[in-house]
């Protein structure tokens, strides 16, 4: 029955929540809505190729009103990691759930921790303490030209970041930097991702390169992308999910820079002849504006992210499925710039894909891996709870 299917696209709208978390209290987090609290700040967001998915139905979207007949499967999944982050929301939705947070540091760094890191790298640093990394930059941007100290900086996330000018230190030299880092932070002290941030610019109007990498812990178990690549079917990634699974599980990657970088880059493998697992991570809507509290540039994003969906549907073979769903929240409208602790749409399109199914508020992200995996008819021993009879046209109900 489920052999019909030969492919999955799973698109990942990096922190599109749509609220409602039971545990959002526990994160401080109790009235977050990305979706819903964004649609009501900018009065109304109009997303038509979105709303007849089924999105309008998970949330009160003002703009996107809900639908008796939705194109297909619509729900929400729920995240039981420990955790908000964008490398645990990506492994719980690729099947490994983390029962304990990743380590964070609302303080810097340890003095020891940071005292190996420079006699590794030869170098004294800046910063060492949590800020936005557009604003770190502004503060420190002139010093570190004149200094040739690299900053350092975290964030609410277990992140390590270092910032520095391409043309002061060139991208490599960085990039090494990152990966002493990524050796040094283990044990207790093992941050889910080491990243480097370079940039360029004059005081006063530095600016952010797309040449960011992120140096990630490997997942701790098997992940789906490793069952679909041990099965023999291809595995592409776009955009940081080579970054967020330090390289495993891949058989093609394209570490796109932007949204819509990205929606061409899935479109290239859709034309591809390839089976497996496209699995793709469209970033800005995090990076770009959820973390700046920039709620037109979020709901703008949103918007072309819709302009574009026909396109992805278009290009999709009988065998597809399509998958669009998130990672976590970030809330614009809230006061602090972290992720927020959110459930998160999912939508599910495809012509073996039953229309206008409510999935209601599935238990785990990872009831996504469990089925891809039913899906692909590849054997999945990790965790989640497979719904593959359920949206297959001509399966049990």
């Amino acid at each position: 029955m489920k052999k019909q299917i030969q492919r999955v696209a799973v698109v990942v709208l990096d922190s599109v929540g749509c609220g409602d978390a039971p545990d959002a209290s526990e994160y401080g987090d109790v009235g977050a809505n990305t979706l819903g609290n964004i649609a009501r700040a900018v009065g109304g967001l109009n997303l038509p190729n979105l709303g007849r998915m089924g999105l309008g139905n998970l949330v009160e979207i003002v703009g996107t009103p809900s639908t008796t007949s939705a194109s297909g499967v619509y729900g929400r999944l729920t995240e039981v990691s420990a955790g908000k982050d964008t490398t645990t929301g990506h492994w719980e939705l690729a099947g490994v759930i983390l029962p304990q947070p990743f380590p964070t540091y609302p303080h810097g760094f340890l003095p020891e921790l940071m005292a190996i890191f420079e006699s590794r790298i030869g170098r004294t640093t800046l910063g060492n303490y949590p800020a936005s990394g557009t604003e770190i930059i502004a503060q420190l941007g002139e010093e570190h030209l004149r200094t040739g100290q690299p900053i350092v900086y975290t964030s609410a996330d277990s992140v390590f970041q270092i910032a520095a000018h391409e043309e002061v230190i060139p991208i490599d030299e960085l990039y090494r930097m990152c990966q002493i880092a990524r050796e040094i932070l283990v044990g207790d002290h093992a941050v889910g991702r080491v990243i480097a941030r370079p940039f360029v610019g004059a005081p006063g109007s530095f600016v952010r390169t797309e040449r960011r990498k992120d140096f990630s812990l490997e997942p701790p178990a098997p992940t789906i992308l490793d069952a679909v690549k041990a099965a023999g079917m291809q595995v592409m990634g776009v955009g940081k999910i080579e970054d967020i699974f330090a390289h495993r599980g891949l058989t093609m990657s394209n570490h796109t820079g932007n949204n819509m970088a990205g929606v061409d880059a899935i479109l290239e493998y859709l034309h591809l002849p390839e089976t497996g697992l496209i699995f793709a991570n469209l970033v800005d809507f995090d990076a770009l504006y959820g973390h700046r509290n920039n709620v037109r540039g979020y709901a703008q994003a949103l918007v072309e992210f819709d302009r574009r969906a026909p396109e992805l549907l278009a290009a999709l073979r009988e065998e597809d499925v399509l998958i669009i769903t998130a990672d976590h929240g970030n809330d614009p409208t809230t006061p602090g710039t972290d992720h927020t602790r959110e459930r998160v749409p999912i939508l599910i399109q495809g012509a073996a894909i039953v229309a206008n199914h409510n999935l209601g508020a599935r238990a785990s992200f990872a009831d996504l891996a469990a089925t891809v995996a039913d899906l692909l008819d590849v054997e999945w021993r990790g965790a989640g709870c497979s719904f593959a009879d359920e949206i297959v046209a001509g399966s049990a109900q």
